[in-house]
Order: C-alpha cells, then sequence, then structure tokens
C-alpha cells in the first residue's frame, strides 16, 4: 500500500481545506476545538451545509447520493474534517441504518428514507441495548406482534443516543421466541412520534443528557416498517455493527486531539520546564502516537477493501480506536492538572464565555473524561470484540 498521497489526491486536499474554510461556522468549530456541548441544531445546521455540497455521505453508491470518492478520498475528507473541527456527522441515519437499508430494504423504503436521511428531515436514534440485553444482545425481549396491517410493539430500549430530537428509531424486536435466539429477531423501523412511545432522560457521570431510556407501550407500526425478512434482523443487525464499529476509530479526531495535548503539555509546566519535555510523560504521548499511527494503517487497510461489507477487522478497529481515545482523555487530564478540576456546566453549554476558573482549555477536560469511558462500551464492549476476534479472526 502506498502511504503517499498521488497529485490528484493533493489537489482534492486543497479542496477540501479550501471548502472548509469557506463553509465551516466559526461558533461550530470554536464548541468542538474546545470540547463544547453541541446543541441539536449545530449537528442539523453542519449537517445541511453538506448535504447541500453533496457531500454528507461520502461512503454511498452515487445512485443513492454519494459522491463517488475513493477510499483514500474518503480518509482524506475525514481527516481534513477532524483538523478543521467539524462536528460530526451523527452515525445513526447515514452510516448505520442507511446502509441497511440500501442492502436489505425495499425499494419503497430506499425511495422514502434514503432522501430523508441526505436532507436530515430525519433524526434517527439507535434500538438496539435493553436492561439484561447489552452486550448479550441477542437476549433483547423487545416484542413486535402482527395484528392486522401492524406490529404491535411492546418493551424497553435503554441508552438510546440522542432519542429525545429523534424522528425515527430502528429496532431489534423479537418477532417469534420459539426458535433460538438470533433467530427469532426482526429490525423494525419506528415513528418516534407514535402513540405509545416515551423517552425517559438518563443524565450521565459528565452531567450531560446524552443518553435515554424508550419505552414502547401497545405501538402500532405497519407491516411495511420492517426491513428485509421477518426473523433475519440478527443478520442485519450484524452488518449494522460492522459499519458502526468502522466508525468509532475516529482515527482523524483522535489526531487532532493528540495535537491539541502536545499544546496543553507545552503549555503546563513541571520543576520549571514544559511538561512536554519531561521524559516520562512525553514517551507516554509517543507511545500513544506511534499507536494511532498503527491504526490509521489498519484504517487505510480496510477501506482499501470498501468493495465489500467490513468484517471482523471491524472489530480491531473499536478496540485500538476506542483504548487510545481512552488515554488521549487521560493524558490531557494529567496534563491539565488541577486546572481540570472545577466542573462548570454553565460554560460547557455556552451560557457563560469563559469558564469559572478562567482556564477555557483546561475547563471541558473533566467532562470530556467522563464522557468517554463509554467508548469501549457502546457499539458492543470491547471484551466482546476480542472474543469476535479470536473466533472469526485467529480461530480460536
Amino acid at each position: 500500500m502506498d502511504l503517499n498521497y498521488t497529485s490528484e489526491e493533493l489537489a482534492f486536499r486543497d479542496t477540501v481545506r479550501g471548502f472548509l474554510e469557506a463553509k465551516l461556522p466559526a461558533d461550530l468549530q470554536h464548541k468542538v476545538r474546545q470540547h463544547l456541548r453541541m446543541s441539536k441544531d449545530d449537528y442539523v445546521r453542519w449537517h445541511k451545509i453538506l448535504a447541500r455540497q453533496g457531500w454528507v455521505a461520502p461512503g454511498w453508491p452515487v445512485q443513492f447520493g454519494g459522491t463517488g470518492w475513493s477510499a483514500v478520498q474518503r480518509h482524506i475528507w475525514e481527516d481534513e474534517c477532524a483538523r478543521a473541527g467539524t462536528p460530526p456527522i451523527l452515525p445513526f441515519g447515514v452510516n448505520m441504518v442507511a446502509p441497511v437499508i440500501m442492502a436489505f430494504g425495499s425499494e419503497a423504503q430506499k425511495q422514502h428514507y434514503l432522501p430523508r436521511i441526505l436532507s436530515c428531515e430525519d433524526w434517527w436514534c439507535q434500538g438496539y441495548s435493553e436492561p439484561g440485553a447489552g452486550s448479550d444482545l441477542a437476549s433483547l425481549k423487545t416484542t413486535a406482534a402482527r395484528e392486522g396491517e401492524f406490529y404491535i410493539v411492546n418493551g424497553q430500549k435503554t441508552w438510546t443516543t440522542l432519542a429525545q430530537h429523534a424522528d425515527m428509531i430502528f429496532c431489534l424486536v423479537r418477532t417469534d421466541s420459539g426458535v433460538r435466539k438470533q433467530e427469532g429477531i426482526s429490525f423494525l423501523l419506528i415513528d418516534m412520534h407514535s402513540p405509545g412511545v416515551s423517552v425517559r432522560p438518563i443524565i450521565m457521570l459528565d452531567e450531560d443528557h446524552e443518553v435515554n431510556e424508550v419505552f414502547f407501550d401497545n405501538v402500532k407500526v405497519p407491516l411495511q416498517n420492517l426491513v428485509g425478512e421477518e426473523n433475519k434482523g440478527w443478520t442485519y443487525a450484524k452488518y449494522l455493527l460492522g459499519h458502526e464499529r468502522t466508525g468509532i476509530a475516529a482515527v482523524g479526531r483522535s489526531k487532532r486531539e493528540l495535537e491539541s495535548l502536545k499544546k496543553l503539555a507545552g503549555a503546563q509546566h513541571k520543576n520549571g520546564r514544559p511538561l512536554i519535555s519531561d521524559p516520562m510523560f512525553a514517551a507516554k504521548v509517543a507511545t500513544l502516537e506511534i499507536e494511532l499511527m498503527a491504526l490509521e494503517m489498519t484504517v487505510l487497510r480496510v477501506l482499501a477493501e470498501a468493495h465489500k461489507a467490513p468484517g471482523p477487522e471491524a472489530s480491531v478497529l473499536k478496540v485500538r480506536g476506542t483504548e487510545i481515545q481512552q488515554a488521549l482523555t487521560e493524558l490531557m487530564l494529567e496534563a491539565a492538572g488541577p486546572l481540570a478540576l472545577p466542573f462548570d456546566p454553565a460554560y460547557l453549554e455556552g451560557r457563560t464565555e469563559h469558564s469559572v476558573a478562567g482556564a477555557d482549555e483546561a475547563a471541558p477536560l473533566a467532562a470530556y473524561y467522563f464522557n468517554f469511558r463509554k467508548t469501549s462500551i457502546y457499539g458492543g464492549s470491547n471484551e466482546i470484540q476480542r472474543n469476535i476476534i479470536s473466533q472469526m479472526i485467529l480461530g480460536l
């Protein structure tokens, strides 16, 4: 694999940089770079800017609104977006349910949902985890019983990210309890505004309302909202998770955060010298940078196989990507020291211009650290990913 960009790829990178410099709103860039909290409007605003450019779904086939970019161009795009400090395009619609609809959905589902995902007319969330069915997802108990032209859905989902904003939820539901548990699951698209759907917030360690519990009480879902075949949802779920786990690696974001760490460590002093010059701390940073470079090469190898759906290699990316992300937040806290101790939600939410302690760059880091404790759990815990790697790659 050639690690040097061609002249055409360098020209593409310049085009991307020019677009980001011209179109990325300064207030959104500030929030991302300072680790401040994003609102629904922030996410939607950036999504629509990219939609107008035709760049919101680089991984989609051209016939559905994709860009037609090569794997290297998509990597450059992600890298440059992270470098510039763009808000993320939320994955639930573009990178998770959309590939499932493209691969397994009906023509009517493709025609209806894919344009609405591109335009952000529909905000999607994910209905997988339940109390008692997280890493052991096949143990889910939410049921969908046929009744005439509808499924009647009852049950509960949990850890549902940003469900308080959602218009639609893609759900795994049990449609047959008399077979092996993986074989009785179906994949449903449910309108969050349906009677019987309720959302209850879960406030996390960083005091943010990011995740929720979602309850279904005799919710009527049209039969045409079934994706693919009944009782084949486990196959579709695994296909979706491959796309999710590949994206979780987030190499570009980690590269940006590594630069932030170096800057922070250069501004802090230990024994009269910049912390970054301390041999012990510098060794930690260097080790992390080497691991990040290795992860980037692995991601490029996976992207080079873009003609096929992500396989068990997605689990490797998920494990290493999240471990690196967590290590970055730990070193940021170590570098900031006592400056990261004050917890200032007003500053995090943009209600005040500066933090209460006056150290604006350090103030969000405790909350940032707490938030990233979850990355090794969501998308399938890293323990489960290691089982997948041992069975499907190593053959153990």
